[in-house]
Formats: C-alpha cells, structure tokens, sequence
C-alpha cells in the first residue's frame, strides 16, 4: 500500500488515471463495463466484435438469418448503440474506447462507425493494424492504440506509420504467456519466450522510441497480461510504463456485461483449469477448460487431421473472420465457430461456451465485486474491509 498516487496516463489531451479495461467478446465489456470504468476516470473499452448478441431486437431480425449484409449491418447498429450507452454512463469522463480485432472480416466498417460515433480511441489487435492511420484519418481527436507483444512487432509497425505522418497515441504490449483470448504468439510453443516479457519489452521498445527520434513521453506504453495488484502496477510503472490493462479482472465486476454465470465461472476457476489451445482465428487463445473445451481438446488432433479433406463453409455463413480453420478447413487452426462458443459463453452455458480468461489469480480472489473498488484497490492498494485478507 502507498500514499503516493499513481502518475496519471496522459491521452490525446486527457489526463486519466493509469487503468484500462480490455476490451472483451462477444459482449462480456460492452456499453455498461466501458461506461462505468470511464466514469472513473480510466479508459473503459467495448469490444466490438457482435454485439447484436445483446439487442433482442437485432436477434430477432438476424438470429437464423444466412444473410452476411444483414447480420453485418445489425452488428454496426448495436456497435453505435453500445457507444452511445456507454458514452451516457460515462458523462464526459475518462475515455470509451473501441476493441476492434484486425482478424475481423469487417473491421474496417467497425473502425469507421466507431469514429462517427465520437469514440474516444481505437484499440486494435490480433494481428497487425498497420492500415489503422488510413482508416481513421479524417477522426483525428481519435486515439490509436495498437496492441502488440514484442520489441520487433512494435519498430516494424512504427516505421510503417511513420512513413504516413503518424504515430501511436499509445502501445499496448500484451504478454501472451498471460492474457486472456487470442494470445499474441504464433503458437503455443511460443507463449514462454522471453522475448516477451515486460522486463523485456519496455526497456526495449523505449530504446527504439531514442533509435528512432521519438519522444518517449509521447507515446504511452500499456502492458496487459497477468496484472492483478496495486503493487505489481508500482513496478511496471517504474519500469517505463504509462498504465496498464486488464481484462478478467474487470469482466468479473458487478457491472460485466455478461450473464453471473459467466462471472462465477472466470472468478472460480484456478490456475490449474485455465488452458491453451489453437483458436479457428489462427492465434493461440487462453481459456476456461469447460465441460465444452476438455471435450473438443479430446478430439482436437482428429478434428485437425481431418480439417484438410472438408468442404469449406461457414456454419453460419457469415464468414465473421478473415481466417477461420473451420471454414477455410486449415488443420493448423482451431476447428470450431468462435462466435457460438463465445455466444454461449456470455449467457453463461457452461456446457456449450468457450469462457477466455487470463492466466493469473484475480485482485480478489473469486468475489464479485463493483467496478469502483476494483479501481480503488488498484490505485490505492487499499481492499474493501470484507476483502482484506484475499
């Protein structure tokens, strides 16, 4: 515990507190998650990838439908409502923030809807978001923070970006051996590297901020992955970093957009139940071993050895991602639809949904608790009085 308060992260002109929420799908941080953590003072960011899943009324018209343009134009409508919703929470305050995944077939629209809608700033990851400038050029107030995980992914992005007169707002620097959902690795022999860990990749990246001309103070590095004390944000702080970024720890909160089933499941579940695997996107993933995950990984060798004989279809024929080992019938990928099993998981069904989690154990243990103590334990070290002792 310290009396000292935590240096403010400093974004596109705002001065906010060092904590950003992760974005998290489908729909486990989504308008109420984002608004409350912004409300705050930090960043809180909605993870754009379908979210009709949360609007009955978009369910309705495109639940059964095989109609790619119609599920495509409900899930920008909900992607607009979800930020005006979260917009109204947070009052001004802090900043809601956009999670869009390069992976995604229609990023660029998310991109493009979320800017029209006044966010504050696209995150983008799971896989290079070296077009990101372009598609947020005429948004200039729009914060760009691109997620990554080594000291080589981020030079190679800052030279491409440069040579388009534009620098990151701030970096993400995910590590994979810890965070929750797609992992930002290769494979998962990779996910133990060293290449990756803060240590590693702070120091790293604000030398080559020095080789390159850049101001280090200009642009804030945020890593994510494994973070759950106030004293463990201390260290990275004093290692070079602006803030840092969690996920679980927040999708576990009182104000988690996702069903309590969803929250008891991620909450309760140890070290020992948290695995990984190949993901259909093509990334090692990191989740929950449910009932519906210990049986596909049983059957996941012969689901990929028979990947490369089948015809390719979307089982849903909405073809959500650019790459998908289900549909593309690729035996180096995950075979299974990421959005049912994600769907499943935000209402809670155990027996059917995929449950991403990261790796470490949470601020506070498996309670269940408001995003207000949350945030004050992680800037003051100070847990609520029932919590003490977790």
């Amino acid at each position: 515990m310290s009396n000292t308060p935590l240096p403010p992260l400093k974004l596109k002109g705002k001065t906010l507190l060092p904590i950003v929420q992760g974005g998290m799908g489908v729909g486990i941080s989504a308008h109420h998650l984002a608004g409350t953590v912004a409300s705050f003072n930090g960043v809180g960011t909605i993870a754009s990838v379908d979210l009709r899943r949360l609007h009955p009324d978009l369910m309705a018209e495109t639940g059964r439908s095989r109609d790619k343009e119609a599920i495509d134009r409900a899930n920008l409508v909900a992607l607009e409502r979800e930020i005006r919703g979260a917009q109204a929470i947070a009052q001004d305050r802090g900043v809601v923030a956009v999670n869009v995944m390069r992976a995604v077939s229609q990023y660029k629209d998310h991109v493009r809807v979320a800017c029209e809608s006044g966010i504050g700033a696209v995150v983008m990851g799971a896989g290079l978001p070296l077009d990101l400038p372009e598609l947020a050029e005429d948004f200039p107030s729009v914060a760009l923070i691109p997620i990554l995980s080594d000291v080589r992914g981020v030079v190679l992005l800052l030279k491409k970006w440069m040579r388009k007169n534009r620098l990151p707002d701030a970096i993400v620097i995910e590590h994979p051996k810890y965070a929750g959902g797609h992992l930002g690795a290769a494979k998962k022999e990779d996910l133990d590297d060293p290449r990756f860990d803060f240590s590693v990749v702070i120091p790293g990246v604000l030398d080559a901020f020095e080789e390159l001309g850049i101001a280090s103070e200009r642009i804030p590095l945020i890593p994510a992955g494994g973070i759950n004390s106030h004293e463990r944000i201390r260290e990275l702080l004093n290692l070079g970093a602006s803030a840092v970024q969690m996920g679980t720890a927040f999708a576990v909160t009182e104000e988690g957009d996702a069903d309590m089933e969803f929250k008891k499941v991620l909450a309760g579940a140890k070290p020992q139940d948290v695995v990984e695997f190949m993901s259909c996107a093509g990334l090692p993933a990191r989740a929950v071993k449910t009932p519906w995950l210990e049986k596909y990984l049983s059957r996941e060798s012969k689901l990929m050895a028979a990947a490369a004989g089948r015809e390719h279809k979307c089982t849903l024929a909405w073809d959500c991602l650019i790459q998908c080992g289900l549909r593309d019938s690729n035996p180096k990928h995950g075979q299974f639809c990421i959005d049912n099993q994600l769907a499943a998981a935000v209402g809670g069904d155990v027996s059917k949904g995929l449950f991403f989690r990261g790796a470490a154990t949470l601020p506070f243990g498996a309670a269940i608790r408001p995003v207000k103590e949350l945030i004050e334990y992680l800037t003051t070290g100070i847990k609520p009085p029932l919590l003490a002792g977790v």
